[in-house]
């Protein structure tokens, strides 16, 4: 989601992107100058902070429960992530109305479902684990 715009909008030739890390300015359309007209400094960090807490929780197989706990506050802030880059698209020139949402906007709905499949994983593991002490 670092690199992958939420939206975009073309006004008057001009093309505003929104990105996770902040409102870009496109002059003259793409083949134009770059100008970065906001950064989104705490939305920066928040992206950041569920990217290493998905990662640690990957490694975190030996805890089981841990990891499950861990994969549904990950779900919960990630759709609340989500909402708040909502928020931030509204800042676009003109707001939301006739823009273009990208790739970066669906992002969240696919790690969501990501984390949903590995908390059935790790049920599908305890089962397997309960099953083969029984056979002890």
């Amino acid at each position: 989601m670092l690199f992958l715009p939420i939206a975009t909008k073309v006004v008057s030739g001009d093309e505003n992107q929104v990105f996770t890390n902040g409102l870009h300015y496109f002059v003259n359309g793409k083949s134009g100058k770059v100008l970065n007209v906001d950064v989104f400094l705490p939305l920066i960090i928040t992206h950041s902070v569920l990217i290493l807490l998905c990662f640690i929780n990957i490694f975190r197989f030996k805890k089981r429960t841990q990891q499950k706990r861990i994969a549904v506050f990950t779900i919960a802030a990630i759709a609340g992530f989500a909402f708040w880059c909502s928020i931030y698209v509204k800042e676009l020139p003109g707001g939301i109305e006739g823009a273009n949402f990208g790739v970066g906007a669906y992002l969240p709905a696919v790690a969501i479902l990501f984390i949903v499949l590995a908390i059935f994983g790790i049920n599908k593991d305890e089962r397997l684990i309960r099953s083969a002490e029984r056979l002890r």
